[in-house]
């Protein structure tokens, strides 16, 4: 069965972009490093960086994103980043003709969408993209565990890794805690 992972990349007093969706230094880190991220790719980050990011993103099997993401990034052209899949949380339809051989779903409830991403991720695991949809899917309790890469800025205001949290959420001590060049990768299980 999938696990359902939370993530994003995350400034240390917890947002994943100023107030008009700048992401500003939060990138960085994926170009400050002499190891290749991907074959061929512009980014080269860490070994240790390259080391926990690699399969992370090789074990993702679908992605869940909001519409807001789908729209500023225009889906990704069609590629997602991870994955094979992506699964829109929208009440408006995929766009006529937008890349029509691009395996997205446009999905209108949350739920419904995060079962989507299951079954199309089979035995890989669902990545929910931070922010708005992610801090839904944590309070429908829906996330098995919340992964961030920390880098050290701060915004001081913008875009919430959990969105408008509603509640208290614990989760467990890290079970991963790595140390790359301008960034800490954590990862945390939702306690039950």
């Amino acid at each position: 069965m999938s696990t359902v992972v939370m993530h994003n990349v995350v400034s240390v007093d917890g947002y994943i972009a100023d107030d008009n969706d700048d992401v500003g230094p939060l990138f960085e880190w994926y170009f400050n490093g002499d190891t290749e991220l991907v074959d061929g790719g512009p980014a080269k980050v860490s070994q240790a960086s390259a080391d926990y990011v690699r399969p992370t993103w090789d074990s993702i099997g679908s992605m869940v994103i909001g519409r807001h993401l789908f729209d500023i990034t225009n889906g990704w052209e069609g590629t997602p980043p991870a994955g094979e899949h992506v699964v829109v949380v929208s009440h408006r339809p995929k766009p006529d003709e937008w890349h029509p051989e691009a395996s997205y779903h446009f999905v209108d409830d949350l739920e419904a969408a995060i079962a989507k991403a299951k079954e199309l991720a089979g035995e890989g695991t669902v990545a929910v993209a931070a922010g708005n949809v992610g801090g839904q899917a944590l309070a429908l309790g829906l996330v098995d565990e919340v992964a961030m890469d920390v880098v050290p800025v701060v915004f001081g205001s913008g875009k919430r890794y959990f969105g408008p949290a509603d509640g208290q959420h614990l989760l467990e001590d890290p079970d991963v805690v790595i140390r790359g060049n301008r960034v800490l990768h954590l990862r945390y299980r939702v306690r039950r």
